[in-house]
C-alpha cells in the first residue's frame, strides 16, 4: 500500500500565509526599488524568510512577479474584465473594458512606478500582462458589425485602441488639473471616434 499522503489544514493556512507576506513584501519594495528592480534575497529579507522559501512558493522570480500582478489585479478591479469582454453588446463591451483599465491606473499610485521598473525579467512580465489587454480588445472588436474592412485595418484598430487605453496614455491626460475620471471620459471619446473613422473607411470599401 503507497503511503497515505498528509497535508494538514493549518500547513496549507500556513503556506498561504507565507505567500501573501512574500507578495505584500515584493510589492513594498517594488513601489520604491531603484530602477533594476528587486532581487529575491531582498524580498525573502523584507517577509523574514529564507530565499529557498520563496522558490518553493513562487518557482521562480518571474512567479513572484506574476503573483505580485495577480494581487494587484484583483486588488483593482480587473477581474471583472471577463464579464466586459462577453458582454453581449460587444461595443459597450468596449466601453467596459476602457474603464475597468482607467479604473485600474488610478487605484493605486504604485502602479505607475511598476511601468517604470527597468528590469528585463519584471519588464517581460508587465508585457505579458498588458497582452491580455490588446486580446481583450481584439475579441471585442472582431464580434463588432460592420468590422473594419480588411485584415490589416483590424489590426489597425486594435494597436490603436491598445495605445489608447495604455497605462501611458492615462497619465498622459492627467495634465492641466484633468481628474482620473475627466481621462477616463476623454479616452472613451477617442476610442468611440476612433471605432467609427474604422467603420467609415471600412463602408469605403
Amino acid at each position: 500500500m503507497p503511503p497515505r499522503s498528509y497535508a494538514s489544514p493549518a500547513r496549507h493556512a500556513a503556506a498561504a500565509q507565507t505567500k501573501a507576506r512574500l507578495v505584500a513584501a515584493a510589492t513594498r519594495l517594488l513601489r520604491k526599488a531603484p530602477r533594476a528592480g528587486v532581487s529575491l534575497e531582498a524580498v525573502a529579507k523584507a517577509a523574514g524568510v529564507s530565499r529557498l522559501t520563496v522558490y518553493n512558493q513562487f518557482g521562480s522570480r518571474r512567479g513572484l512577479f506574476e503573483a505580485v500582478f495577480d494581487e494587484r489585479a484583483k486588488a483593482g478591479g480587473l477581474l471583472r474584465l471577463a464579464g466586459a469582454v462577453n458582454d453581449p453588446d460587444p461595443r459597450a463591451g468596449l466601453d467596459r473594458v476602457i474603464e475597468i483599465f482607467c479604473d485600474f491606473w488610478s487605484f493605486d499610485p504604485s502602479v505607475g512606478r511598476l511601468h517604470r521598473i527597468a528590469d528585463p525579467e519584471f519588464a517581460e512580465a508587465v508585457a505579458a500582462r498588458n497582452e491580455r489587454r490588446r486580446k481583450a480588445i481584439a475579441a471585442l472588436v472582431q464580434r463588432m458589425s460592420p468590422e473594419p474592412a480588411g485584415e490589416n485595418a483590424t489590426r489597425d484598430l486594435v494597436d490603436l485602441l491598445f495605445a489608447l487605453t495604455s497605462y501611458a496614455m492615462f497619465n498622459l491626460l492627467l495634465v492641466n488639473g484633468r481628474s482620473a475620471a475627466e481621462a477616463k471620459t476623454l479616452i472613451k471619446g477617442i476610442c468611440a471616434a476612433a471605432l467609427a473613422l474604422f467603420r467609415r473607411e471600412g463602408g469605403r470599401e
